[in-house]
């Protein structure tokens, strides 16, 4: 009966439409169309080659900005940056969010609530205020972390802002700080929605807590794990406003964070590096955004041969 019902419902394709066509309305107006509009510009000839052609060297065809963009090391380093970035930010975040929803979700019913809500604030904020905030936290002799661990544990106070070795850990800070509330609630949901004759039978086994993970939790929401990885994915990869507030729009000392969104700027821009150079950034957006989309369908469909 319930499929007869399905059937009869979306039998009708003008309802189907109807009902759909906010949606691909929308989709086509913020993604098909600056989709096409990108690629077509990334195909376009730089000004900056435009009437210089002769004796130079230099042939425009379709392909020659995504040539230029492989062929620039800066832009290689910013995808190693970003990838460093992406992937620190998404396993501490991931781990971390794990861990203090099963933490919160063992909590008393009273204090839940409570424990949420501070998890989520840093979320709430703005990401420009949230970096700031951030800046004030890390800022040389004075910060909060030097003037309240480092220095008081007898370590000399790190520049963190300065020192190219710290640069790019603090981005990835600043992103876990972000989400991991958000992650955690997402995570705390899905233990929420186990069943709870699965805890009950492993109370009554005498199940340790490690059983409990690996048997129930973990299977529990392995779904939400990976919907919650391509998230931070996706967000790590058009990061912006966040290393912005913290670098200036630069990358940093030696451009040790020098994140792909922020050499997309610079040379787009400008207020970045004076490039002005739309094509090319539009063709290295092209290549990072087509990779990105391969990459989280490859793990969907991983996902989906090992089963539920």
């Amino acid at each position: 009966m319930p499929n007869k019902r399905a059937g009869h419902l979306w039998g009708n394709s003008g309802s189907f439409l109807f009902l759909t066509s906010p949606f691909l309305l929308f989709w086509a107006f913020f993604w098909v169309v600056p989709l096409f509009t990108g690629v077509d510009l990334a195909m376009q000839e730089s000004q900056q080659f435009s009437g210089s052609l002769p004796g130079t060297g230099y042939t425009h065809s379709p392909f020659s900005n995504f040539e230029r963009a492989i062929n620039d090391p800066k832009f290689i380093h910013s995808l190693e940056n970003t990838s460093l970035f992406v992937g620190g930010s998404i396993l501490i975040t991931l781990g971390l969010s794990f861990f203090l929803a099963i933490s919160v979700y063992e909590l008393n019913k009273k204090f839940q609530g409570i424990c949420l809500f501070l998890l989520l604030i840093p979320s709430f904020a703005l990401p420009g205020s949230l970096a700031t905030l951030f800046y004030l936290f890390f800022h040389g002799k004075s910060g909060a972390l030097n003037q309240f661990l480092v220095i008081p544990l007898g370590f000399d106070p790190i520049n963190w802002m300065m020192d190219p070795s710290w640069i790019l850990p603090c981005l990835v800070l600043q992103a876990v700080w972000r989400w991991t509330g958000v992650i955690t609630l997402v995570l705390y949901c899905g233990i929420r929605a186990i069943p709870h004759w699965q805890f009950e039978v492993a109370r009554i086994e005498g199940a340790t807590a490690w059983t409990k993970v690996r048997t129930i939790l973990f299977p529990g929401t392995r779904h939400l794990l990976l919907f919650s990885g391509i998230f931070l994915l996706v967000d790590g990869v058009a990061a912006f406003s966040g290393a912005y507030n913290l670098l200036g729009g630069s990358g940093g000392v030696l451009d040790a964070g020098l994140l792909f969104v922020t050499y997309a700027y610079q040379v787009a821009f400008p207020g970045g590096s004076g490039r002005f150079d739309l094509p090319l950034a539009s063709a290295a957006c092209v290549l990072v955004a087509g990779t990105t989309a391969c990459f989280a369908w490859l793990l969907l469909r991983v996902r989906k041969r090992m089963g539920n």
